[in-house]
């Protein structure tokens, strides 16, 4: 493949013919972690959605290494390794760990490779693989959303606002995970509004306000500075 693993060209989109995306462009290269950052109603789960492939563009192309995407069924660009944990965690709660776990042997693994792959990568699931997974800590459900988008062996992650309803060190821990997940060659993005903690682990960071990416670039000094006239809607 070549490019970035994850490109989105000049994509616009629309909610019951408003549109709400203008154009967007952003590329996530193979190992790096990218921060989609910006207010309510700015847009960002809508991008999320369309490079997931759950909401087709109005205009513009997905790109999968270098390779258009645009229009392919969602459960075929998971297949091409495109993997969304979406808001809100989405796990079973009436179900154990290891049967939310078991639910992923449609990926091709065993159950066994599965839980084997999330207890090494989130021990403390494999202390409460027998707990209903509603009864877990809302950092331990995150945790197992994690574990089994990553059971797909995913080569682009999107991630839509994993610090929701979670304290400032679970938030911490999680975007740890994640950091050491792209070090490991996946593309990841994620759609954060609260900024401070994705910022410490981000390579790339872009700020989307109306519809249109606002800024982007390295994260630095002078993002931190402007980012309050962005969420203010007054963006510099």
């Amino acid at each position: 493949m070549n490019g970035p693993l994850l490109q989105l060209d000049g994509i616009r989109a629309a909610h019951g013919g408003i549109t709400v995306l203008h154009g967007v462009d952003l590329a996530v290269e193979e190992g790096q972690v990218v921060a989609l950052l910006g207010p309510n109603g700015a847009g960002k789960t809508t991008l999320l959605s369309v490079a997931a492939g759950v909401h087709p563009p109005s205009a513009g192309r997905l790109l999968l290494g270098g390779r258009d995407a645009t229009g392919i069924h969602p459960r075929a660009l998971a297949r091409a390794g495109v993997c969304l944990v979406p808001q809100g965690r989405g796990v079973f709660p009436n179900l154990s760990v290891r049967d939310n776990l078991r639910m992923m042997t449609f990926t091709g693994r065993t159950h066994e490779e599965i839980e084997e792959i999330a207890y090494a990568r989130f021990p403390v699931l494999g202390t409460r693989r027998a707990q209903p997974a509603g009864t877990l800590s809302g950092g331990e459900q995150q945790m197992l959303a994690l574990a089994r988008g990553l059971a797909t062996d995913p080569a682009v992650l999107l991630l839509d606002e994993l610090s929701m309803g979670l304290a400032p060190l679970v938030v911490a821990e999680l975007y740890e995970l994640v950091a050491g997940i792209a070090r490991q060659g996946v593309a990841v993005l994620v759609v954060e509004q609260f900024a401070a903690a994705v910022l410490k682990i981000a390579d790339h960071a872009a700020v989307v306000v109306g519809g249109r990416i606002q800024w982007q670039g390295q994260p630095n000094g002078s993002l931190h500075a402007e980012l309050s006239s962005y969420y203010l809607g007054s963006p510099i």
